[in-house]
């Protein structure tokens, strides 16, 4: 059995605060690190890449690590924009809306905030969303 790698612990505060802070959102433990989901569906999932694996996203990162990715969902709009802004943004083959982002040492957590908000109001019902603040980036 593979053993996933750990997350870094301030990494992973950063987005509890961020996602746990969203109207009933849950966290749990992964094939391969930590996800969050609204009502069974994945909002945000972030995974550690060491000595190649996993696989699949040590492929997408073009590393073999140590990296840490995070995945969200994204609108067509802004997959597009992202996907094509730099190195730190990936398209995941393995989902249409998926965006994968390299959290490297400055992370803008403002902009992951803002990020993982929209996926989730992707996937959330419609009354959820009503409830919550949108953040938005000057």
């Amino acid at each position: 059995m593979v053993v996933s790698p750990d997350i870094p612990t301030d990494v992973l505060a950063e987005l509890r605060t961020i996602c746990l802070g969203l109207p009933e959102a849950y966290e749990e433990q992964a094939w391969a690190g930590t996800r969050w989901c609204i009502r069974k569906k994945n909002f945000a999932h972030v995974v550690r890449i060491e000595a190649g694996w996993p696989a699949a996203y040590a492929r997408v990162a073009g590393t073999d690590g140590p990296a840490t990715m995070l995945t969200f969902r994204a609108s067509a709009d802004e997959l597009h924009a992202l996907t094509h802004a730099g190195p730190d943004f990936v398209a995941p083959p393995w989902a249409p809306n998926i965006v994968g982002m390299l959290l490297g040492d400055s992370v803008d957590w403002d902009e992951v905030a803002e990020l993982l908000t929209e996926s989730y109001v992707i996937l959330a019902p419609k009354k959820l969303v009503e409830s919550i603040d949108r953040p938005t980036l000057p």
